[in-house]
């Protein structure tokens, strides 16, 4: 059996990660006079975590993913202009990202797991003020931009087809 690699969350190690969801998108926008449609930007990334809290210290783990969760707020409220780094990081074997903030925090305790508390974690990419992109998104971005020379139209078939006519 291979290892746990715990997901670390701020300064928080989550040993026992149920799964770990990163959403990244575009914003898609219409092309002026035209039916197509571009892919501009890249949206910011969320990221969400369910995980279960055991053993003894697991009310501790709990005040400390609140404490993270206050700090990441209060990280992006006081940025200064210009600084590279605004939020949380998140570590994990998916993702590593540095400009996170968590956005909902949720705990559940059951009769059913009387010694571990399930949590649920959404963080949102945030960044810097004047920054458009994150490193990685840079990337994408020039690889989307250099896609845009391409023709995006297909050849016209040189094949005429008449209706009827099995394909």
């Amino acid at each position: 059996m291979a290892a746990n690699t715990p997901v670390l969350v701020g300064t928080v190690q989550l040993r026992h990660v149920q799964s770990l969801t990163v959403n990244e998108g575009y914003r898609v926008e219409r092309i002026m006079g035209s039916r197509f449609v571009q892919a501009t930007q890249p949206t910011n990334q969320t990221i969400a975590i369910e995980a279960v809290l055991l053993g003894d210290d697991r009310f501790d783990q709990k005040k400390e993913l609140e404490r993270v969760a206050l700090v990441s707020r209060q990280l992006v409220a006081n940025a200064p202009a210009g600084q590279a780094a605004v939020g949380i990081s998140v570590v994990a074997g998916l993702t590593t990202n540095v400009n996170m903030q968590v956005s909902n925090l949720r705990f559940t305790q059951s009769v059913a797991k009387r010694d571990a508390l399930d949590v649920s974690i959404t963080l949102e990419q945030v960044l810097p003020a004047g920054q458009a992109a994150t490193p990685g998104d840079a990337t994408a971005g020039r690889l989307a931009g250099g896609s845009a020379a391409l023709p995006s139209v297909p050849a016209p078939n040189p094949v005429a087809r008449v209706p009827g006519d099995p394909l």
